[in-house]
C-alpha cells in the first residue's frame, strides 16, 4: 500500500464529530481526521514495516498520519537527525507518546535523548524525554539499572516545571522506573521523598502521586515477584 492509498482510507474513515471529543482530552485538533488508535494500529497492520512510507506519512502534517508514521517505521533506519526533525513537529501529547513509545525508545539513540531531550525547553520536546524514559522502563528488558539511575537527578531537577504535560511525563517517567524492580522501587521512593520537599506545587504532586502508586500494595507485590523470579532465573 503506497502513500496516497493510505491517506484514501485516512480520509475515508475520517469522523470531524470525534475531533471535538478528542480536543476536549487535550489532543490538538489542527490537521486532525478524528481516527481512533484502535483503528490505526489496525491500519499498521495491514500496511507492515515501511521506513520510507513512513517519512512521507510524516511529511503530510495530518495528525493521524504520524501516528500511523510511528507504528510502521523500522526503528533499525531512524536516524538521529530522523529524530530531531520529528520531536519539533510534536504539537500535541498524543503523538507524542505514541511516537516515542512505538518507535524512538526501540531506536538504538533513546537513552541519549532521553537525557537530551528532557534538558530542552520546548514543552513537547522535554515531554519526549521523559515519555522515553517511561517506556524504556517498561520495554528495554536488557538495559541495566544504572541506565535508570542516571535519570533520577533530571527527575529531580525538572520536577518544578509547572506545565501540565511536562509535569505528568516526570511522574510517568518516575512511577515506571519504580515499578522495574525492588532496587529501583527503593530508589525512586527516596527520589519521590526529595522531591515532596522541593517548594512546588508541579514537585509535591509528582511525589505524592508517584508515592501512592509506588508504595501501594499491589506494586508491592509485584516488585516482590519480580525479585523473586529474578534470583530462581
Amino acid at each position: 500500500m503506497d502513500t496516497s492509498e493510505i491517506i484514501k482510507l485516512l480520509k475515508k474513515n475520517a469522523d470531524q464529530d470525534k475531533v471535538a471529543g478528542m480536543s476536549r482530552f487535550g489532543i490538538n485538533p489542527e490537521n486532525t481526521l478524528g481516527i481512533s488508535i484502535y483503528d490505526l494500529q489496525r491500519f499498521a497492520k495491514k500496511i507492515g514495516v515501511d521506513h520510507r512510507v513512513a517519512l512521507e506519512l510524516w511529511n503530510t502534517g495530518i495528525h493521524e498520519a504520524r501516528i500511523l508514521a510511528g507504528y510502521i517505521d523500522n526503528p533499525g533506519e531512524v536516524t538521529e537527525e530522523q529524530m530531531e526533525n520529528w520531536v519539533k513537529d510534536f504539537n500535541s501529547w498524543d503523538v507524542c507518546d505514541q511516537v516515542c513509545s512505538t518507535l524512538f525508545d526501540r531506536t538504538e539513540f533513546a537513552h541519549e535523548k532521553a537525557i537530551e531531550w528532557s534538558s530542552r525547553e520546548e514543552e513537547f520536546v522535554k515531554r519526549s524525554g521523559f515519555v522515553l524514559m517511561a517506556t524504556l522502563a517498561v520495554h528495554s528488558k536488557e538495559a541495566d539499572e544504572k541506565d535508570f539511575e542516571k535519570f533520577f537527578p533530571i527527575i529531580i531537577r525538572e520536577s518544578s516545571d509547572e506545565r501540565n504535560y511536562v509535569k505528568k511525563a516526570v511522574n510517568w517517567a518516575l512511577r515506571q522506573i519504580g515499578k522495574r524492580n525492588i532496587s529501583l522501587n527503593r530508589k525512586a521512593i527516596k527520589i519521590a521523598e526529595r522531591i515532596q520537599k522541593i517548594k512546588s506545587r508541579s514537585a509535591k504532586w509528582i511525589a505524592s502521586d508517584a508515592l501512592r502508586e509506588l508504595k501501594s500494595e499491589k506494586i508491592q507485590n509485584r516488585v516482590a515477584k519480580r525479585s523473586t523470579r529474578g534470583r530462581k532465573s
